[in-house]
């Protein structure tokens, strides 16, 4: 069996790329990282470490490296001899990917078992989307080429910190994991992907995920960047900062089990795990990595605007995600936030409206009931 993993970074590397190789596929990584691919091509193997309780030492073999860039014939190629093609890339890349899949569509055998596509992304609906991305590319084209995929959305889950500089392509991880799989574009031939769990209706599962894992670990970010501290550990070990960060999980929960029907237990077991799993003192997880892109995570069906609005539309308590929401609003170091300060200065100068800039971060209607409190959290940076 073959593989094809685009994005052969941490995540391609720490968790798609690993699990696809236990389920036996011969991995075949595609990226446009130049440095990267020559690295993978030129090694039998890299090693996967899990740090913190029950964690232990995982050996990737088998696999081969291909740049997307500079052979996109050969990628079109491995495509179309495929089993598999899964995506860590992050969700706006996934227009660059459909051009890659749909070449190897185009020279796949029409006799051959369709395709099976899954984006791994942090995103609802990231494989409908990149699905989308083809049929548009396609255009009438897609009425024959339709039939040689499946696709089917997932829910990924596993903390990959940024790695040491000097790390090679070894990559260091938590233990836990989780990879929730839509059922139905299969059939009866699911892919062998050892601990993945598929699922008949994947939304309540990739909500649960995004509005808690995403969500506190985003919190965490932005309330310890605001108390001082560099690591998530160290953040979570502030208990103002901890208090905080519990306060916005139990407004997603709330939502949750509202929207979904997850019962008040079931959250609190679910977001005790997600705490202790940020709590890794063996995990170098920094607030800068996990804090960084600020316009996308607020954004307005991201992990704070999101679930903030759904809550306020059913008249649920939002105060703990608004004050993560001020905090990401403080948040330095990166291009976005850079952008997103800009932004805040042009208010701060009398040219631009509280409003227009709160419209412009977070994509709400001036009429959505959240927008007023959200207005006041960007107008208080004055």
């Amino acid at each position: 069996m073959k593989a094809v993993h685009f994005g052969a970074g941490n995540i391609g590397r720490g968790f798609v790329g690993l699990l696809l190789h236990e389920g036996g596929y011969e991995v075949v990584f595609s990226d446009v990282a130049a440095a990267l691919v020559e690295t993978l091509a030129d090694s039998d193997s890299y090693t996967v470490r899990e740090v913190g309780v029950g964690g232990q030492d995982r050996t990737v073999t088998g696999f081969r490296a291909i740049s997307s860039a500079e052979d996109p014939d050969a990628v079109a190629a491995e495509i179309a001899e495929a089993d598999v093609v899964t995506t860590a890339v992050g969700p706006s890349i996934l227009k660059f990917i459909a051009p890659h899949i749909l070449a190897g569509l185009r020279v796949r055998a029409a006799d051959a078992d369709p395709l099976q596509v899954m984006a791994c992304e942090n995103a609802i609906g990231g494989t409908d989307t990149l699905r989308g991305h083809l049929v548009e590319l396609a255009g009438d084209e897609w009425d024959g080429l339709g039939a040689k995929a499946v696709f089917a959305n997932t829910a990924v889950d596993r903390i990959v910190p940024g790695q040491p500089a000097d790390g090679g392509i070894d990559v260091t991880v938590e233990p836990f994991y989780e990879w929730a799989i839509e059922s139905a574009p299969f059939g009866d031939r699911l892919p062998t992907i050892p601990g993945a769990h598929f699922v008949e209706d994947l939304g309540p599962y990739i909500e649960r995920k995004l509005f808690t894992v995403n969500t506190g670990h985003a919190t965490a970010a932005y309330l310890g960047r605001r108390a001082g501290h560099s690591m998530i550990a160290e953040a979570l070990a502030d208990t103002d900062v901890a208090s905080g960060v519990a306060a916005a999980l139990e407004e997603t929960s709330a939502l949750l089990s509202a929207k979904h029907g997850f019962t008040a237990e079931e959250m609190t077991e679910y977001r005790t795990t997600i705490l202790e799993r940020f709590r890794n003192s063996a995990l170098p997880d920094t607030v800068d990595r996990v804090g960084r892109q600020p316009l996308r995570k607020l954004s307005r069906h991201e992990r704070l605007i999101g679930p903030a609005g759904e809550a306020a539309e059913r008249g649920l308590s939002v105060d703990g995600l608004l004050n993560a929401v001020g905090a990401a609003l403080e948040f330095t170091g990166d291009e976005e936030a850079a952008q997103l300060h800009q932004l805040l200065e042009r208010m701060r100068a009398g040219d631009v409206s509280a409003e227009a800039v709160t419209a412009e971060i977070t994509g709400l209607d001036p009429l959505h009931p959240l927008f007023d409190r959200l207005r006041d959290v960007v107008a208080s940076r004055v």
